[in-house]
C-alpha cells in the first residue's frame, strides 16, 4: 500500500462527491484534521471505519486500499490487488499490536524490577518480608490499571476503567491492614466512589463526542469536576472535619472553569467553516 497514493485517492474521491473534509469528517464522527493527514498520507484511516468511509466515497475497501478505481471485469488483477492489500493490512493490524505489546512488556519488566528490588533490600535488612508488602502490593495494582490499556491501546481504557472499578476498594483495604490505619480504608473508600463515578461521566461524554469534538468533551469534562470538587470537600468535611471551601479551592474552581471557557471557545473556532 502507497499512502501518499491513497491519500490523493480519497482527496480525489471526496471531491466527486462534493463534501469538504469537515463534512466527511463529521459523517463519520472524527476530526477533520484526520481527513487532512489521510490526504496528505501521513496516516491511514482505522480499520474500524473503512467500510463506512467507503459507502460514503462510494467505493470498495479494495479500491481504498489500492488507491485507484479497479474494473471488476478485470478479475484476475482484481483478486490480486484485494488479496495484496488484505495481506499488507493485515501486516499494518500486526505491526501495531506488535509496538503495543514490547511497550507492555517494558512495562512489566519495570515493575518487576522494582518488585525484586523492594523484596531483596527488605528481605536483606529485616530477614523478612516487612516494608516491602506495601510497595509490592501498590506495584501490582498499578500493573492491572495500567497493563489493558498499554496491550489493547485506546480500546483497552475502559478494561483499565473496569479494573480500577473492580480492584481499588480491595487495594484500599489491603493498603490499611499493611500500614495498620484504618482511615486508608474508610476515606479512600469514601473518595475513590465518586472519583470512580466522574471517571466513568468524563469517558462516557468523550465516547459520544470526543472523536468530532475533543475540544468540547474537555470543555464539559472540566465543568463536571466542578460539582464532584464540591462533593469530595463536603465527604472529608463529614469525616476529617476539613471545610468545605478554603481559598485553594476557590482557585482550583477558578482554573476549572477558565480551562472549560477556553476549550469551548476553541472548539467554537474550529467549528466555523473557512471563507
Amino acid at each position: 500500500m502507497n499512502q501518499t497514493e491513497i491519500g490523493t485517492f480519497i482527496a480525489r474521491c471526496r471531491k466527486e462527491q462534493n463534501l469538504t473534509q469537515a463534512q466527511l469528517a463529521e459523517k463519520l464522527n472524527i476530526t477533520d484534521r484526520a481527513i487532512s493527514k489521510w490526504e496528505t498520507g501521513k496516516s491511514m484511516p482505522d480499520s474500524s471505519i473503512m467500510l463506512e468511509l467507503c459507502a460514503i466515497l462510494g467505493i470498495s475497501v479494495n479500491e481504498l486500499l489500492s488507491g485507484e478505481k479497479i474494473e471488476p471485469k478485470h478479475s484476475e488483477n482484481y483478486e490480486k490487488r484485494a488479496e495484496e492489500n488484505l495481506i499488507a493490512l493485515k501486516r499494518k493490524d500486526e505491526n501495531n499490536i506488535s509496538k503495543n505489546g514490547i511497550i507492555a512488556t517494558l512495562f512489566t519488566v519495570t515493575l518487576f524490577i522494582g518488585i525484586v528490588v523492594c523484596l531483596t533490600c527488605d528481605i536483606a535488612i529485616s530477614g523478612h518480608l516487612t516494608w516491602s508488602l506495601i510497595p509490592l502490593s501498590s506495584i501490582a495494582f498499578a500493573w492491572v490499571i495500567s497493563f489493558p490499556g498499554m496491550i489493547l491501546g485506546k480500546r483497552g481504557i475502559v478494561v483499565s476503567l473496569i479494573s480500577l472499578s473492580i480492584f481499588v476498594i480491595p487495594y484500599l483495604y489491603l493498603l490499611s491492614v499493611l500500614i495498620k490505619v484504618h482511615e486508608i480504608f474508610s476515606i479512600g473508600t469514601a473518595m475513590a466512589i465518586p472519583s470512580l463515578v466522574f471517571l466513568w461521566l468524563v469517558s462516557a461524554i468523550f465516547n459520544r463526542m470526543g472523536k468530532t469534538r475533543k475540544l468540547a468533551a474537555l470543555g464539559i469534562s472540566l465543568l463536571a469536576a466542578v460539582p464532584f470538587l464540591f462533593i469530595i470537600n463536603i465527604i472529608l468535611s463529614k469525616m476529617i472535619g476539613e471545610p468545605i471551601l478554603d481559598v485553594w479551592d476557590v482557585l482550583t474552581i477558578f482554573i476549572l472553569l477558565m480551562l472549560a471557557f477556553v476549550c469551548f471557545v476553541g472548539n467554537h473556532r474550529k467549528s466555523i467553516p473557512p471563507a
